[in-house]
């Protein structure tokens, strides 16, 4: 019989899924394509492309692309982007996104035909489990403080700030870890390894959302929540890796598993 637990989990996961295996998500990047200033061009995005310190320009030649629902042809200068922003245009069914990332501007085609979507069946997860509801503390550092972590990318780095670090304990072994500012307001995410990483779920990294703290720092870790990034499932990802000190050393038997 089903849990109300698992059936919650469940309906949050398919949202997820739906989410990843949206025609413009990550699963449709066919190509990652860095930037300088010598202008390329490839199949999958029109024109050709460079960068310099006013911006990514574009010389479509004779052909188009819809920036903001507009129509822009000739030659395109996108304003300078910010550290992990992006901006997309499209070109018929092809969304392009135009980032910067690790203090690079790149381009990354997006296309509802990609092989790697059309091929996507899922993501295998561990069966919800109420015992990796976790509860933690909350500790602010002083002052935000800037972390440096990797990335798969090979030569590129990324900068976060941090507001401090989670406490917690799992089978009464003391943990902690570096939280970054979530995407809500006021909430965190955490990027770890554990003692499945490589072997049940993905080696490089997962992600853990944490709501935001409450009264006395009073957070939960729900590791049944713990998902896979882009990188799992692409090679054209610029995924950071879990800073130095986020490797678990328990085994988290929850959240999800090794893409198929």
């Amino acid at each position: 019989m089903t849990t109300l637990f698992q059936q919650q989990w469940d309906e949050w996961h398919a949202a997820h899924e739906k989410r990843r295996a949206d025609p413009h998500g990550f699963l449709a990047i066919t190509g990652l394509h860095w930037l300088d200033s010598s202008p390329i061009s490839f199949a999958d995005a029109p024109g050709s492309w460079s960068t310099g310190p006013d911006g990514v320009v574009v010389d479509l030649g004779t052909d188009s692309l819809l920036v903001d629902d507009s129509p822009v042809t000739g030659v395109h200068r996108f304003d300078p982007i910010p550290e992990r922003s992006d901006i997309t245009a499209r070109w018929g069914d092809i969304a392009v996104e135009i980032a910067r990332r690790g203090g690079y501007d790149v381009v990354r085609p997006r296309n509802p035909a990609s092989p790697v979507l059309a091929a996507y069946t899922g993501t295998p997860a561990y069966a919800a489990d109420e015992k990796w509801v976790i509860s933690g503390t909350f500790v602010p550092y002083p002052a935000p403080t800037p972390i440096p972590v990797g990335s798969v990318s090979e030569g590129i780095e990324h900068v976060y700030e941090s507001p401090g670090t989670v406490t917690f304990e799992i089978g009464g072994v003391p943990l902690s870890l570096i939280v970054f500012n979530g995407s809500a307001p006021g909430s965190l995410f955490a990027l770890f390894t554990d003692e499945t990483s490589g072997l049940t779920t993905y080696a490089a990294n997962r992600s853990l959302f944490i709501s935001p703290p409450g009264p006395g720092g009073s957070v939960t870790l729900d590791f049944n929540r713990a998902t896979n990034l882009p990188c799992a499932y692409t090679e054209f990802a610029t995924c950071p890796l879990p800073p130095a000190g986020n490797r678990l050393p328990v085994a988290i038997e929850a959240g999800e598993q090794k893409p198929r």
